[in-house]
């Protein structure tokens, strides 16, 4: 997940990539839309800028067809986070970071000590948005419901605003964003229009980064170690770690040095060995690394293909609880304690 011109209280400017985008489905007809693709693409910048085209109050066409002005009433009020006619569904932790304002009863426990922030989208939020949904729009510009990332609604908060996709009250429109839209039920899917993100090519992602501070060396390695994802690449520019210790990672993990990762989150750690499997696979096979050089890999790969293959699907299991509150410093010596056997050759099997 990234964030990044979606912060509190700045004005949304698109990147060039998702401008056309953008455009192409404000022309299109429905009421509910899954931006699905790959992290880093801009799928919560793209949806922000589909709802505030829909309320944008100087959209006076019945079907916004136009971007957003970015300077009436309505584009206002979202800078600030106070439209009547927006609901956001998000995790609490997510909402608490952008400074988007949760209900009163879920802050309220948060701050009294009740409960943490929740990293799921909560049914509780989910039956408030239904009944937002019920109600009539404050600004006569219709109300929309964005939801991001859409793959954390549990089954319970899922199957609740299926009811809503199925039966969409006459004055209400959806942007489901989500980078793995293979979690969301297959209902929620089919009721949807769905668009996947374009690339853009890496000129326009190494000008858009450029644009962002990063000077032109540092936007293209920080561009490979995202496999070409510019959001991603940003996000690890604005994360504080030095971008030159990414070429010197593969070794450092075949060594087995988990201090050189020390400063890393667990998902921060899981993400960047899942890169470097996948290019020791390709490797294996004689293709070409994404995420880094080929020299940047270790030398000799002892790995046979079939142990990266289960070393990958290890790591996607991971994946699975890596947010829960375990020891990060006991999490990060066994995914090191992994990367290295993973590269280290085979025992040798005794004989009879």
């Amino acid at each position: 997940m990234t964030l990044t011109s979606a912060t509190a209280g700045a004005v949304a400017v698109l990147p060039p990539w998702l401008t056309a985008q953008r455009d192409a489905l404000l022309r299109q007809r429905g009421h509910a839309w899954l931006l699905q693709g790959p992290s880093g693409l801009g799928q919560l910048d793209l949806a922000l800028a589909l709802v505030r085209a829909w309320l944008c109050e100087n959209n006076q066409a019945e079907a916004a067809v136009k971007p957003a002005c970015g300077h009436c009433v309505s584009c206002h009020s979202i800078d600030v986070f106070a439209h009547a006619d927006l609901f956001v569904l998000a995790p609490e932790t997510l909402m608490l970071s952008l400074g988007w304002p949760l209900s009163e009863d879920a802050q309220k426990k948060i701050d009294n000590k009740e409960r943490k922030p929740s990293k799921e989208i909560r049914v509780e939020a989910m039956r408030d948005c239904i009944e937002f949904c019920q109600r009539t729009s404050a600004r006569g510009r219709g109300k929309a419901v964005l939801v991001y990332p859409a793959e954390r609604m549990n089954s319970v908060s899922a199957n609740a605003l299926l009811k809503s996709l199925e039966e969409p009250p006459g004055d209400v429109r959806f942007v489901l964003a989500t980078d793995s839209a293979h979690q969301l039920l297959p209902t929620i899917r089919s009721r949807c229009v769905s668009h996947t993100l374009a690339w853009p090519d890496t000129n326009e992602s190494m000008a858009w980064l450029q644009t962002q501070g990063l000077p032109e060396p540092q936007a293209r390695q920080l561009l490979q170690a995202s496999g070409q994802r510019p959001q991603d690449a940003l996000a690890w520019a604005q994360s504080g770690h030095d971008v030159a210790s990414w070429a010197q990672f593969p070794k450092a993990m075949q060594r087995g040095d988990v201090g050189f990762v020390k400063d890393w989150t667990p998902l921060e750690l899981v993400r960047s060995l899942h890169k470097l499997c996948h290019d020791l696979q390709v490797a294996k096979v004689g293709g070409q690394p994404r995420y880094f050089d080929l020299d940047q890999l270790p030398t000799s790969p002892h790995s046979s293909l079939r142990r990266l293959v289960q070393w990958s699907r290890e790591l996607t299991q991971t994946m699975r609880t890596v947010e829960h509150p375990f020891s990060a410093g006991l999490m990060q010596e066994a995914l090191v304690s992994q990367a290295r056997m993973a590269m280290a050759p085979p025992v040798a099997r005794a004989k009879d």
